[in-house]
């Protein structure tokens, strides 16, 4: 039998030629130094070291040290003899450590790890900390001779693909198997989400790739239903299990229509998606479970039912958690912002593991190749690799289809956004120039000269502070005009069926150490939420207005109490029909809303203005005080 063992505790870490201090993974060096601003967070080698006594192991044939996520380029040491080395930050790898362990006494594992940025090995150039450190858990896995093979790409050993047919669904699992022998068997046991057994078969252990049929098979089917199986696989000799796996999938079909954008299970259902960067506050990427729990549930409040996980692999437990709850997944690689030809081995290095290692999620509906790159200098290098990177989708994953994130100014008859199945436009219009109006236009106009394509929109947003104005305007970085912005392309992108999805950027604030907008350094403001996860920024509600079912009602604008206007104008965002406004009691009269915000002018002329807001059973409320001035701390001055 398998047996895993977690040695995230008790490790000693050191930069090069510094002191050595205990930590506990996961761990970053750079939690702080990549947040603060000025681009000069450490970048270089630092060495984690831990004590292992092979003999207080459980007893197995073989022994693997499975990293999930080192950044970037990783060499492993044991008794100072280098045993491997993996060059990149966001995946799983494993290496047969058994030979290296020494018998009974203590091996010192070690474990150095180089965060620069370099020409081989992507992301090359990114708008975020190449945070270094063993960030994601590491385990000891101890199995028999005969075992799931370990050294595939970081994968479970074990592939399974639904396909949907009329009411049933025939389930083909391969397993991949080190050191086979003939007298084995692989015992499938196929379970329902509550747990009972649905079906069981058994094959000879060279029978590596086989057909299950599921009658009447629940559909996986989105956050409406995100019903999983479980497929439990053990390789058997004599009635003992040698090994095991278990990894759950779902069944579902869907597919991309021109018009009627994404199809999930022969019916149309619209995506509306946020993005997220894994990292945090202090934390930088070196998150927790819990952490990761609650980014799911911000995302699930505002009723999103799709994300796109950018710029690179995320944490196993995440893409679990996006099956359990049913978000449809945008999975990519950190093939971002310019083409480098010393890197291409490195973007196909990286797909592959994020193909081979996420396969079984049902939640993932597309691997995404690139990040706005159309505009390189290498362009026909970078085309070539682009197709060789779908075509190696393609043939690693037959059941999923491909996409690129590109910049609206990519001409739309370039032959670039052809090659992927499907294609998404980053559009900035109303903050990165042009007016907010542009976007649907510009969309319109796409669909209009391409009526066979489908077109999605990979990215839009702009950028607030805690900063308030009565007359927001864009690049002011205040919090009314990110409300503002979001308001108006959320009625321009929801309203388009045609769109095969919609990723707001971002659903949280992320750390990038070289920007200074809106003189303030060292991040992206462009979350719904700050890095923290402390604050629900305006626009946050305004999503919630739109998807969510839970009844609720919020005022904009807490965070603007000095207001210097005779009347304010004080918005109110609510997925209910009707609202009511109080100003000190006083009702200012009911509204009624087909988009689910309401602007109502409150007069400002006591010095303290309490506002109620009532809708059914929901309540909420604010207040405002009259000064004589604008408050200088609320706007940044050009």
């Amino acid at each position: 039998m398998r047996h895993i063992v977690n040695i995230n505790e008790g490790w000693m870490f050191s930069k090069v030629n510094s002191a050595w201090e205990m930590v506990d993974f996961p761990h970053t060096w750079n939690g702080y130094d990549g947040q603060d601003g000025g681009d000069d967070y450490f970048r270089g080698t630092c060495m984690y070291s831990k004590p292992v006594r092979k003999m207080l192991l459980p007893k197995a044939d073989k022994y693997y040290i499975e990293f999930e996520g080192t950044n970037s380029e990783a060499t492993l040491y044991i008794n100072r003899e280098e045993i491997a080395r993996h060059k990149g930050g966001y995946s799983t790898w494993r290496v047969d450590i058994t030979e290296a362990l020494s018998q009974d006494e203590i091996s010192t594992v070690l474990i150095k790890v180089n965060n620069k940025v370099t020409e081989d090995m992507y992301p090359c150039e990114m708008d975020f900390p190449n945070y270094g450190g063993v960030y994601r858990d590491v385990n000891i896995i101890c199995v028999n001779d005969t075992h799931f093979d370990l050294d595939y790409y970081g994968s479970k050993g074990v592939k399974v693909t639904p396909t949907v047919n009329g009411k049933n669904a025939d389930i083909e699992i391969e397993t991949f198997i080190n050191n086979p022998k003939q007298e084995q068997i692989i015992e499938y046991t196929i379970k329902s989400s509550e747990g009972n057994i649905i079906c069981t078969a058994e094959y000879p252990v060279t029978e590596t790739k086989v057909n299950i049929t599921i009658e009447d098979a629940h559909l996986w089917n989105g956050v409406k239903d995100p019903y999983l199986y479980t497929a439990e696989v053990f390789i058997k000799e004599n009635d003992t299990i040698l090994d095991n796996v278990e990894t759950k999938f779902g069944c579902r079909s869907f597919k991309l229509d021109a018009d009627k954008g994404f199809i999930l299970n022969g019916k149309q259902y619209p995506l509306y998606a946020v993005a997220r960067h894994q990292d945090r506050w202090i934390k930088g990427n070196a998150v927790s479970k819990s952490d990761m729990d609650e980014d799911m549930a911000l995302i699930q409040e505002i009723g999103a039912n799709a994300v796109r996980l950018a710029h690179y692999q995320h944490n196993q437990y995440f893409y679990d958690l996006c099956d359990a709850k049913g978000l449809i997944v945008w999975a990519e690689i950190p093939y971002i912002n310019k083409h480098v030809p010393a890197a291409k081995e490195s973007t196909r290095a990286q797909l592959k593991e994020l193909i081979i290692q996420n396969y079984n999620h049902p939640s993932i509906i597309l691997w995404g190749l690139s990040n706005e790159l159309s505009l390189s200098d290498d362009y026909d290098d970078m085309t070539e690799n682009h197709k060789y990177l779908n075509d190696l989708a393609h043939s690693l994953d037959k059941t999923r289809i491909t996409a690129i994130g590109s910049i609206a100014s990519t001409p739309e008859n370039d032959p670039f956004i052809r090659i992927t199945d499907a294609v998404g436009y980053n559009l900035y219009y109303g903050w990165y120039g042009g007016n907010i109006e542009d976007n649907g236009v510009w969309l319109d106009n796409f669909h209009k000269n391409n009526p066979d394509m489908p077109i999605g929109v990979s990215e839009y947003g702009c950028e607030s502070l805690d900063w308030h104005s009565g007359n927001p305007v864009a690049w002011d970085f205040t919090e009314e005009f990110h409300a503002h912005f979001h308001e108006e392309l959320i009625k321009q992108l929801y309203t388009r069926d045609y769109l095969w999805i919609r990723i707001c950027w971002n659903m949280f604030d992320y750390a990038a150490d070289g920007r200074n907008e809106g003189g303030k350094p060292g991040q992206n403001r462009k979350g719904l939420v700050t890095i923290d996860r402390k604050y629900k920024k305006d626009a946050f509600y305004a999503y919630k207005a739109w998807l969510s079912d839970e009844p609720f009602v919020h005022i904009c604008g807490k965070r603007y109490i000095d207001r210097h206007e005779e009347t304010t104008k004080v918005t109110v965002y609510s997925n209910q029909p009707e609202v009511e406004l109080f100003a000190n009691d006083i009702s200012l009269g009911k509204q009624t809303s087909d988009v689910h915000f309401f602007c109502f002018d409150v007069p400002n002329t006591s010095d303290i203005t309490n506002i109620k807001v009532v809708t059914g059973n929901c309540e909420d409320t604010s207040e405002i005080h009259k000064v004589s001035v604008p408050n200088p701390d609320y706007i940044f001055k050009k």
